[in-house]
């Protein structure tokens, strides 16, 4: 375990440096949530004083963190364009480039909406959003899924169905999201409340 003091409020931190990925990582301090950074490929030697903050599984957020307002999850690829659409249906987002880290989030937080943007799309499954579109069903429906990416037909349905999401939309199609968000929302409450109907209650 490392050492760490926080290079503003001076509070003492440890970390467990196996769990920091090989690269630069800025997170708050819990204490007066200043921004500090820490590199796993430039740590000193064992002993030596380390001033940064402390890593856990929730990444920096955006800007637009300290605005209110519920958040939504971008996992993968991160732009302005995801950004504003985010905002468009009413949300403040968050950004994951992980999908192991973002699934961690997910399941502790359970935010309403989680944008699945990867670098480049796939043929289904996508294996490098696996770690969260592989959680279980219950978990799931928590969420409203949407997969973003180039060279998808917006509200594809069986497009969403092979690639495990609730909805799927063409990047060229973010500016008119509001619209495909609140249709395709629709659908997802009607469908549920249908099928929870059918479930007896114990």
């Amino acid at each position: 375990m490392l050492k760490l003091t926080c290079t503003k409020c001076r509070k003492p931190l440890s970390i467990d440096e196996t769990k920091l990925p090989m690269k630069e990582v800025s997170f708050p301090c819990p204490a007066c949530k200043t921004k500090l950074k820490i590199d796993r490929r430039t740590l000193p030697s064992e002993g030596a004083p380390l001033v940064a903050a402390p890593l856990d599984s929730t990444p920096p957020p955006l800007e637009e963190d300290d605005e209110f307002g519920e958040k939504l999850m971008i996992v993968g690829a991160d732009s302005p364009a995801l950004r504003a659409a985010a905002k468009a249906i009413g949300y403040q987002p968050l950004h994951f480039p992980a999908a192991e880290v973002a699934r961690d989030f997910f399941l502790r937080e359970y935010p309403p909406v989680v944008i699945l943007a990867p670098a480049q799309l796939t043929a289904p499954p996508l294996a490098d959003m696996a770690a969260i579109t592989n959680i279980s069903p219950a978990d799931r429906r928590k969420g409203f899924f949407i997969l973003v990416a180039d060279g998808l037909r917006t509200l594809d349905g069986n497009a969403a169905f092979l690639y495990g999401v609730n909805l799927v939309v063409g990047a060229k199609d973010l500016g008119s999201i509001p619209t495909v968000f609140r249709e395709a929302m629709t659908f997802h409450k009607r469908l549920y409340q249908s099928l929870d109907a059918l479930v007896p209650s114990h």
